[in-house]
């Protein structure tokens, strides 16, 4: 006999449902440990191998809605060895819905023109939430308030606002981006699109993050890329005044390549001059310099961000100009000042909505969490157990965003 390695892992702990839609559920279990390496997990439904994950969640799709099904999963070292089967679990998808979830409708999205369009080549626009900070409030982020914002709220998208600095993910690799691989699966679950937001902020340059942002957004795309709805924003806000286009490009043009190696087709965002304002709060609009020098590759699209009480006619013009233009996407915005707090200019805010819906420009706002800021749709306290759903824990600028979420999409 040979005396290669023989023992098996240890048993994956505390399988679960992140999620379940009508024809998906979503699952997470516990790492394994081996005393050589563990490779892999097999997920099993009923008994048969359904696929092999190389972390520790999975969506399992194409399933009957309003089904149980019952799941194991087995953890594999390179040898080959199996683990005893951990769970088991079993979930019941949810009931069909008549119009099909955003993603379901949508499937692949891409960039046609200066549009986005769903794999059909129709035009589209998605309107969601953006996540506060992971490190913050990551509370808020559960199946119930996951179920509220897909089915209650409407939501198309959901943005992962995930800090680099600030108590982020240089603090924890590791756990950020579990974190963040769960959180894409419960949207995927829920058929709502997940946008990968690679929040940098300070320091400005986006540089300074480089090789950190290789290493998350390889195993982002390496591990969701036979996923339909996962978007990437690979820098939120640049900013400083030495931070200039070029300085921008020459990043994205680094690390658009890491991403299209695993995952050749989702849209990726870049993040525009003066913390994502097309240049209007720094040196001026730069939508000429950015347009005659585009990040390489295709599916590329440019954020823009606003807050209404703050950013009034200068930068609504500046977005309409460049929407003519250039690929835009709105990845955040607020109704109240550029803190994320202060009173709210709704009148301005339903002047940009306007525009938006008129250019198909999509757009995520800030922020599903109960912070005291008046930007925090929730009323502080509403995390970790709601409710959600309706209006009796939201403040004024959730009533107003959920309402205009919620108005009939043109998919």
């Amino acid at each position: 006999m040979s005396g290669g390695d023989i023992t098996p892992p240890s048993t994956p702990g505390n399988l679960r449902s992140t999620g379940a839609g009508s024809n998906s559920v979503s699952l997470a279990w516990n790492a394994s440990t081996d005393n050589v390496g563990v490779t892999g997990y097999e997920v099993l439904r009923g008994g048969s191998v359904v696929a092999t994950a190389s972390g520790t969640s999975h969506t399992d799709t194409g399933l009957a809605s309003s089904t149980p099904y019952t799941y194991t999963v087995r953890a594999l070292d390179a040898a080959g060895n199996r683990s005893a089967a951990g769970g088991p679990v079993t979930v019941q998808t949810t009931g069909g819905s008549g119009g099909g979830t955003p993603v379901a409708a949508n499937g692949q999205l891409r960039v046609c023109g200066v549009k986005l369009c769903n794999e059909n080549g129709k035009q589209i626009q998605l309107r969601g939430m953006s996540s506060h900070g992971l490190q913050w409030y990551s509370q808020c982020l559960t199946g119930g308030s996951l179920d509220a914002l897909a089915n209650d709220w409407k939501a198309d998208i959901l943005r992962i606002s995930m800090y680099i600095q600030e108590g982020g993910y240089e603090t924890n690799p590791r756990m950020f981006t579990d974190r963040v691989h769960e959180l894409i699966e419960m949207a995927t679950a829920r058929g709502m699109y997940a946008l990968v937001d690679w929040h940098m902020l300070t320091p400005g340059d986006p540089n300074y993050n480089l090789a950190r942002a290789k290493t998350f957004f390889t195993e982002i795309a390496q591990r969701h890329n036979g996923k339909k709805n996962v978007l990437y924003e690979i820098a939120n806000e640049p900013n400083g005044n030495s931070v200039t286009w070029s300085v921008i490009r020459n990043y994205a043009n680094q690390l658009v390549p890491v991403i299209r190696q695993y995952d050749p087709d989702a849209p990726i965002m870049v993040g525009t001059p003066a913390w994502s304002s097309l240049g209007v709060s720094g040196p001026g609009d730069q939508t000429d310099t950015i347009r005659a020098n585009p990040v390489s590759g295709t599916n590329i699209m440019y954020t823009f961000h606003f807050y209404a009480a703050s950013h009034g006619s200068s930068y609504l013009n500046a977005l309409s100009r460049a929407a003519d233009v250039l690929p835009m996407f709105v990845s955040e915005f607020g109704t109240q000042t550029s803190s994320g707090d202060g009173g709210n200019n709704m009148a301005m805010s339903q002047q940009y909505i306007d525009l938006m819906a008129q250019k198909k420009i999509s757009w995520v706002s800030w922020n599903f969490s109960d912070d005291f800021r008046s930007g925090a749709v929730f009323t502080p306290g509403t995390c970790p157990n709601g409710p959600y759903a309706g209006t009796s824990r939201l403040k004024e600028a959730g009533i107003w965003i959920r309402d205009r979420i919620r108005t009939p999409d043109d998919f």
